[in-house]
């Protein structure tokens, strides 16, 4: 079989799954009609806000099942990780429909859908990594771009089934067809195999004094100091977005004073934005380098986080450019991540080794809205949470010369 023509196919497939289940981040959007709804069925009043709970669980656990789905996909392969995953995802989602309180949500959304997703995601970045050592940056940017557009997608299709059927049947349909497609395109991956090398492509030679990697298992990379660095700076560099994309509707609306239209507008915007993030970001990092990449997002994180401290009642324009900026540089980490924790620790345990590193971007979403939240209650404003993850920023942007400083040590 040529590997090297099929990969592509393979990539397509990955694709098309990651656009499904990247429907996790129109939550924004799919919180407010899904408050309303419990507010009327309960007689208890709901906001989006009392729903983020849900959003911070199904983001928390979704290294559980990368992890653990990472090592079936190692050893069985990745079919019967998407099929088992794309299952639980669009069931979860199905169930949502049949939702009579947070508490169901939580199970149905947060726990059956957030691990089938963890299971989905890890398995086909993992194996297009594998199939694309020549790529790993675009390809990394790629797979995860399509996750992140998906929240520019799937809200508008979302917000015509509501209005014709209202929230739960939007669930409902939803799963239905996120499970047909993820489950179906299941079929087109394929186990890479072992020192998978494409026709044409020589593995560039090293540097100097510089050592080849070395395909280290999950126990040999928890020994290395690198690892901690890299999963600390993970963390840093997602969690302004994580802090801001599930409330980011509400906080347009409060901190800016835009209508709900105009809000559901900048959600898409910061979408789009994240998914080019990942696509350029995923480029550039193969020509200077993952982690040059990786500094430059820290440093316009900074940026886009005093444009959000100083933007009030009105300042439409800064709020604009402070959201493209955290889109770009959320997108930026998203996609260079995967490559760059091959590239460090070799692409054969890459499933469950990225699994792992990928705690640090769970962690990030579950403390970023709570914090928000905390720091909204006792201030009554958002701006100080702004200033807040300016401080993770500003370490991450630190970590990236710990990082340079350890590399050079090592070698």
């Amino acid at each position: 079989m040529n590997f090297t023509k099929k990969r592509w196919i393979i990539l397509v497939a990955s694709c098309f799954i990651n656009l499904c289940i990247g429907s996790l981040y129109a939550w924004s959007v799919l919180a407010g009609p899904m408050a309303e709804y419990l507010s009327q069925l309960n007689g208890v009043k709901l906001t989006a806000r009392d729903l983020s709970i849900v959003f911070v669980i199904a983001n928390a656990v979704g290294p559980i099942t990368m992890i653990g789905g990472g090592k079936i996909n190692d050893t069985l392969g990745p079919k019967l990780v998407v099929l088992i995953g794309g299952l639980m995802f669009g069931g979860g989602m199905f169930l949502s429909g049949f939702a009579n309180s947070v508490g169901f949500l939580i199970f149905s959304y947060s726990l059956l859908l957030g691990l089938g997703l963890g299971m989905v995601y890890g398995a086909t970045i993992s194996t297009s990594i594998k199939f694309f050592p020549d790529k790993r940056g675009l390809v990394g940017g790629l797979t995860t771009a399509t996750f992140g557009i998906s929240s520019v997608i799937i809200p508008p299709i979302a917000a015509a089934i509501m209005s014709a059927t209202g929230p739960t049947t939007a669930f409902k349909i939803i799963g239905v067809v996120f499970a047909v497609i993820v489950c179906g395109s299941a079929f087109f991956i394929e186990k890479c195999p072992a020192d998978f090398i494409p026709d044409g492509w020589t593995p560039p030679a090293l540097k100097g004094n510089a050592k080849a990697p070395v395909n280290m298992d999950w126990k040999g990379m928890l020994k290395t100091p690198i690892f901690y660095v890299m999963i600390i700076l993970l963390t840093c560099g997602a969690f302004a977005a994580l802090m801001f994309i599930p409330l980011a509707s509400p906080i347009a609306q409060k901190m800016i004073g835009m209508s709900a239209a105009a809000a559901t507008a900048a959600v898409s915007v910061l979408a789009l934005f994240n998914v080019l993030g990942r696509v350029l970001a995923g480029t550039i990092s193969d020509k200077i380098g993952r982690i040059n990449t990786l500094r430059l997002a820290c440093i316009f994180s900074i940026i886009a986080l005093i444009l959000m401290y100083i933007s009030g009642e009105g300042s439409v324009v800064t709020f604009y450019i402070a959201i493209c900026l955290i889109g770009i540089c959320f997108g930026a980490f998203m996609g260079v991540f995967p490559g760059f924790t091959a590239d460090q620790f070799g692409p054969k345990n890459n499933s469950v080794n990225y699994g792992i590193m990928f705690i640090g971007f769970a962690f990030a979403g579950t403390i970023g809205p709570i914090i928000l939240n905390y720091i909204y209650n006792a201030s009554g404003s958002y701006q100080n949470a702004f200033l807040f993850a300016m401080l993770f920023s500003v370490l991450g942007l630190v970590l990236t010369f710990v990082y340079r400083a350890l590399r050079k040590n090592t070698k």
